[in-house]
């Protein structure tokens, strides 16, 4: 479709409705869904800018392809944020949301007027950096400390500090605690953490779209009996170290590794341990508090 020239009058022009009804209506033929017709279409020709239809065509071959649609697009929300995200990091999804309700509970109970907060495996840093945004609303300047063993990942964590304004906040490459200042320990009100806890074998029982994710953030070995529980283990291992008295670790993990939690808490020496379901009734996520 050719625009008119503006000698021949606006009434002949192609108005954007119909120009992104004409192009929801092709993709869904090709056999996308509709809403994923309408945001890819929204996203790539804005305003029915025509020039950009064949970069949509080739993002709806992407799609058509298995590849997910949030690294297609290139952005995504996460609670208060749109963060940047492409194949270098996990996708944020939303029971990783309700993790950051239950770490802001817990820092509401800590009554800290500047929390000190530690997220292990940031990825594109949603955790940490929706859980800073969502202080500084509250009028509370918090720190955070972002680590992850990827600097592909950090690198995406750090564009998404600097497109929310996000300035607090240090990027630490490294395993879990390895490669931290020891002189923090004992430093942080909040531990939060959404790692690897899929074993190896039931990945391939999953989603297919996983097979696009970094498989370093999805897949941990097995240890103590329980599939993928070796990086939980380690973290919840270690984490009273570094914590304040009464800090709190909060952790997403798998849905059949709850006992598994619950046991490596206790015997790491938490006192106050419980652990949640998602809002699907799936255990999800790990409470421990000193």
């Amino acid at each position: 479709m050719t625009r008119c020239s503006p000698t021949s009058g606006r009434a002949n022009w192609p108005r954007v409705t119909d120009v992104n009804s004409d192009l929801i209506a092709e993709l869904v033929g090709l056999g996308l869904e509709r809403r994923e017709a309408r945001w890819l279409v929204e996203e790539f020709v804005p305003g029915a800018d025509l020039d950009a239809v064949p970069a949509l065509r080739l993002a709806a071959q992407r799609r058509l392809a298995g590849e997910p649609l949030q690294y297609i697009i290139g952005h995504w929300p996460f609670r208060s944020l749109d963060l940047d995200v492409d194949e270098r990091v996990l996708i944020p999804r939303p029971e990783t949301e309700e993790l950051v309700d239950v770490a802001l509970r817990e820092l509401v109970r800590l009554d800290v007027v500047a929390p000190a907060i530690l997220d292990l495996g940031c990825g594109s840093g949603a955790i940490g950096l929706a859980l800073l945004d969502e202080l500084r609303s509250r009028g509370l300047a918090a720190s955070l400390v972002a680590v992850d063993e990827s600097l592909d990942a950090l690198a995406v964590a750090r564009r998404n500090a600097l497109k929310h304004h996000l300035h607090a906040v240090s990027f630490v490459h490294s395993t879990w605690f390895e490669q931290l200042d020891p002189t923090l320990e004992g430093h942080f009100d909040l531990i939060v953490s959404n790692p690897p806890y899929v074993g190896e074998r039931e990945l391939n029982d999953l989603d297919p779209v996983l097979g696009f994710e970094p498989r370093g953030a999805l897949v941990a070995p097995d240890a103590s009996g329980v599939v993928g529980f070796a990086d939980l283990a380690l973290i919840i291992g270690a984490a009273p170290r570094w914590l304040k008295p009464y800090g709190a670790l909060v952790c997403e993990h798998g849905l059949h590794q709850r006992d598994a939690v619950l046991a490596a808490s206790r015997d790491a020496g938490f006192d106050d341990v419980v652990d949640l379901d998602d809002l699907a009734g799936h255990p999800r996520i790990l409470v421990a508090r000193r």
